[in-house]
């Protein structure tokens, strides 16, 4: 990697790490110029613009995404393992100091119209399609029936994670994590083959 990108890069991590406490909305090339120690000009020179910036502070957030959480569970054997070795990271994801910025982003630009808001909805349907691609190795493994909707399944999943979210962050219940699992297990449970 070239000494420019490593920069950039560092710079990135920074205004992740700013944004999970202040929104994307609250990133400007000023408030990391501050955090960085950088000029602003230099950052300006790296971005060109606020919403330059953010966009590419998504990106990066994509990538640490899937770095420590969609590649290490595809690491996995297919099937259940693989589901909850995923579901596992995501829950550690969502413990990031700030929290989530999937998340803060898509509070933020759901009702607005612009790039900002089409990259966050691209960002939310990769994360479903990704979820909804494991749970169809449940089916195929055979762990859960065959006529399962996986896409129905997804959505319940997700759920879970999204209260186990709320549940941690928000209301800070010491048994979140406990709780997310019972559902979990239970929803799967539901869908498990039955003996002949």
């Amino acid at each position: 990697m070239r000494k420019g990108d490593a920069t950039k890069q560092t710079i990135l991590d920074e205004a992740i790490n700013a944004a999970r406490f202040t929104g994307l909305s609250g990133l400007t090339i000023g408030s990391l110029a501050d955090r960085t120690g950088l000029s602003k000009s230099g950052l300006y020179a790296h971005f060109r613009s606020k919403e330059a910036l953010q966009l590419e502070t998504m990106a990066r957030h994509r990538e640490q995404f899937i770095a420590e959480v969609v590649r290490p569970a595809l690491g996995r054997p297919r099937g259940e393992e693989r589901l909850r070795e995923l579901l596992r990271r995501w829950i550690l994801w969502y413990q990031h100091p700030g929290g989530c910025l999937f998340l803060a982003s898509a509070t933020e630009f759901d009702d607005v119209t612009g790039p900002l808001h089409d990259q966050m909805v691209s960002d939310e349907q990769d994360l479903m399609e990704s979820l909804t691609q494991v749970l169809g190795t449940l089916v195929s493994t055979g762990d859960i029936v065959p006529e399962a909707d996986c896409g129905q399944l997804s959505q319940e999943v997700f759920g879970i994670l999204l209260a186990y979210n709320w549940m941690h962050r928000i209301l800070r219940d010491p048994r979140a994590e406990e709780r997310a699992w019972v559902a979990f297990d239970r929803l799967i449970d539901s869908l498990r083959p039955t003996s002949p």
